[in-house]
């Protein structure tokens, strides 16, 4: 599961650096499927890692209910903070937004690679 949720990051990063004229990205032209299937992906993910912590059955709802606002939470403040620093990074070297999203693209897709990399050559394939 980890492996696949690392290929979904670089999906997103591929995402963002396809810029074809006239051409719609998969995101674009199906936002409610990209949306539904990264949060399936996640999802199990996310219970995958819950039921690790041996969490007895009676606390899991209210258990899975905390820990994805807490996700969503800590998503959205990271997402604003990354904004943020890419803003006043293109302000003060005078860059347009583009080539900056361009370059955040590249390392969001670098490191989900190297999240993905020991993740299949732990599989023992």
């Amino acid at each position: 599961m980890e492996a696949t949720i690392a290929l979904s990051i670089a999906f997103v990063a591929r995402e963002l650096v396809k810029t074809e004229p006239g051409g719609r990205r998969l995101s674009e032209s199906y936002p409610w499927l990209v949306a539904f299937a990264f949060g399936l992906l996640h999802g199990f993910g996310f219970a995958g890692a819950l039921k690790e912590t041996g969490l007895p059955q009676s606390d899991v709802p209210l258990s899975l209910l905390t820990f994805n606002l807490g996700v969503e939470a800590g998503q959205l403040i990271f997402v604003a903070a990354i904004l943020v620093l890419f803003r006043i990074g293109a302000a003060l070297v005078a860059l347009p937004l583009a080539p900056t999203r361009r370059l955040g693209a590249y390392a969001i897709g670098t490191a989900s690679m190297l999240w993905l990399v020991p993740r299949i050559a732990g599989l023992g394939i």
